[in-house]
């Protein structure tokens, strides 16, 4: 057990160690965050019967988790590879290069979880580039870093969410294709099936 402890901290291993727990970490995430979301979609929007709802919630954690874990560890053994060939210096183009190259392995096949997953990341980068209200987001972490997220100044986040909303109403009723197809199905339960109901029953308690 000393053995293992002393493998555990020693320095030597710890961006080795590391690449483990990142794997770890990701998997363990995705499925916090994909659980309750297949949950709650097998729920609202799911077909046929529960057995095989709970196939598709369980088949849709499994990839979020593995796409996820794959990811961190590929990315953070592309750093370590890329810190090695520098003379153990980080530069700032390897995160890019790193996260270029297990974007494309991890995330580049299309599928639907995939393309929930980058839109969500996409929408995150187009978002930062809103500008920074003064003051830091109220966070705890367990990771000390001297950088805190910055929310974005009201003014020009009320003109972003304007124009996310006009455009995305707008693709819905005009181009409604192009969405991406969970979304769909959310806008079409919320804009379209409340336009139509048969009795009582189906205006305020099942949907049809």
């Amino acid at each position: 057990m000393s053995s293992l402890a002393s493998i555990i901290a020693d320095p030597a291993l710890h961006d080795y160690l590391a690449i483990l727990k990142g794997a770890r970490n990701g998997l363990v995430y995705g499925v916090k965050v994909r659980f309750p979301h297949a949950l709650i979609m097998a729920i609202l929007f799911g077909r046929g019967d529960w057995s095989t709802r709970l196939r598709t919630i369980f088949k849709a954690t499994k990839t979020h988790a593995l796409n996820l874990a794959k990811f961190v560890t590929l990315y953070k053994t592309l750093m370590l590879l890329q810190k090695k060939a520098n003379g153990g210096k980080e530069r700032s183009i390897d995160t890019f290069a790193a996260g270029l190259i297990g974007g494309y392995v991890v995330f580049g096949e299309r599928s639907a979880i995939n393309e929930q997953i980058v839109l969500y990341v996409c929408s995150r980068v187009v978002a930062s580039f809103i500008p920074r209200a003064s003051s830091p987001y109220a966070m705890s972490s367990t990771a000390t870093s001297s950088v805190r997220p910055v929310p974005p100044d009201s003014k020009y986040f009320s003109v972003f969410a304007a124009v996310c909303w006009g455009a995305v109403m707008w693709l819905y009723q005009h181009k409604g294709e192009t969405i991406q197809p969970g979304m769909f199905n959310s806008m079409t339960y919320l804009y379209r099936d409340s336009d139509h109901w048969n009795n009582l029953k189906t205006l305020l308690w099942h949907n049809k």
